[in-house]
């Protein structure tokens, strides 16, 4: 079905797009069937599409090198430390070319040397852009590999010049030997407030350098608006929201539910997500800064219960310990959000065996197409809720894993 370099000459080189020659239908059809190896004890239904294959990425992380005496900006070959000269990307948002082609003609006349990481010389390291996809706002961040270049400020005012559609300017010092575009250092603003706004489900969210905000704009008000539909929350409800950065899912369903507790362990986001929380007077949700898995062990040895938990971790999935204690504390209602569905299927069996939750309906959603990255949100419930057809227990009272429940029992 491919057909080479069709849609991307640098595709093969660059490996960022894992379906880039495909037919979309038949990339949505390899996320499904994937989805489906995963979960395969209950109906899998199409994968919702996204709404543009192209121009998506709201976030731009580019390396700045040289080659062969010039200078360029691209990405790391993937497996690699191996800089790929990208001077257009369809994924990237629309513009985002062009001001990376901006910055690498000012580094030339400011005579602003790029950062050699095994030579640990120069100084541009990397540029990040982070785009406001409502009000078309961009964010530049210049990330230094030392603290030599001066002219910083007027280097920022020349690149606003070129790109008014930039409304801030920051940059951070990382001369770490690290692959981490952003350090732990302070982010310091060059021009503007430091931060741009966007919308989601008619919220709006301030972003900064180092917030985590999905990078589909567009597509990530259809994964959050499908998990509160899975969720169905009556109005009255005490929600817990666990990894919740800054906020976006709370704020979200805080319009629907009547307590929402937010927990994150980053104190930075948990800030962002407070002063988030009032630009859209939102009063329902409590913010608290701790890991969540600590948090849920404590919660559970006082007796607090919650109707209803959004789980949104990272890839690496959520630990034992928070899920025991949240097992404790016995939502009626989870709903898993991930970005890998491996380990939220890894985590899944555990709810089930442990918890005595099953799930009653999984839903992807292509975040990133061309890529072979899905986004997958499961509904679970508390298993005596279902109904006598669903219930299979095994001789201990216990509900049967996948595996029994498709081969049967051993006897």
């Amino acid at each position: 079905m491919r057909k080479e370099n069709a849609w991307c000459p640098l595709s093969y080189k660059c490996g960022g797009c894992d379906y880039a020659d495909l037919p979309y239908q038949v990339e949505l059809k390899f996320k499904r069937d994937y989805l489906k190896k995963l979960f395969f004890y209950i109906d899998v239904p199409e994968v919702i599409p996204c709404r543009s294959i192209e121009h998506y990425r709201d976030k731009v992380q580019a390396v700045i090198s040289t080659r062969n005496g010039k200078i360029i900006s691209g990405l790391y070959i993937k497996g690699t430390h191996h800089v790929i000269d990208l001077k257009d990307c369809r994924l990237e948002f629309e513009g985002a070319s062009s001001i990376l082609a901006s910055v690498r003609s000012l580094m030339k006349s400011f005579s602003l040397a790029p950062y050699d990481e095994d030579r640990r010389t120069g100084d541009l390291r990397h540029v990040l852009l982070r785009h406001a996809h409502n009000r078309n706002e961009v964010m530049a961040t210049l990330v230094f590999g030392s603290d030599r270049f001066r002219r910083k400020k007027e280097f920022a005012y020349a690149l606003v010049q070129k790109h008014p559609e930039i409304k801030t300017v920051s940059w951070q010092l990382n001369d770490e030997k690290t692959s981490m575009v952003l350090s732990d250092k302070a982010i310091r603003i060059l021009y503007g407030d430091g931060y741009i706004e966007d919308e989601i489900c008619t919220l709006r969210f301030r972003i900064t350098p180092s917030s985590f905000f999905q990078i589909n704009r567009s597509q990530t008000e259809v994964l959050y608006e499908t998990a509160m539909r899975m969720a169905s929350l009556r109005g009255n409800e005490r929600v817990l929201d666990a990894y919740s950065g800054t906020g976006t899912i709370a704020m979200i369903a805080s319009g629907k539910a009547g307590r929402v507790v937010a927990v994150e362990e980053n104190g930075a986001a948990v800030q962002i997500a407070k002063e988030n929380a009032r630009l859209n007077g939102i009063g329902n949700v409590d913010f608290v800064s701790a890991d969540a898995s600590i948090f849920c062990k404590e919660a559970a040895k006082k007796g607090v219960k919650f109707d209803a938990a959004f789980l949104d971790p990272p890839r690496s999935g959520c630990d034992e310990r928070f899920l025991s204690s949240l097992i404790k504390m016995g939502p009626e209602k989870i709903v898993y959000i991930s970005c890998n569905p491996e380990t939220q299927a890894r985590d899944i069996r555990y709810l089930k065996n442990f918890g005595s939750y099953y799930v009653r309906r999984i839903q992807g959603v292509d975040m990133f197409p061309r890529t072979s990255h899905v986004e997958n949100i499961a509904l679970l419930t508390k298993a005596p809720e279902l109904k006598e057809e669903y219930r299979t227990f095994s001789g201990k009272g216990k509900y049967l894993d996948d595996r029994e429940r498709k081969y049967g029992r051993k006897r």
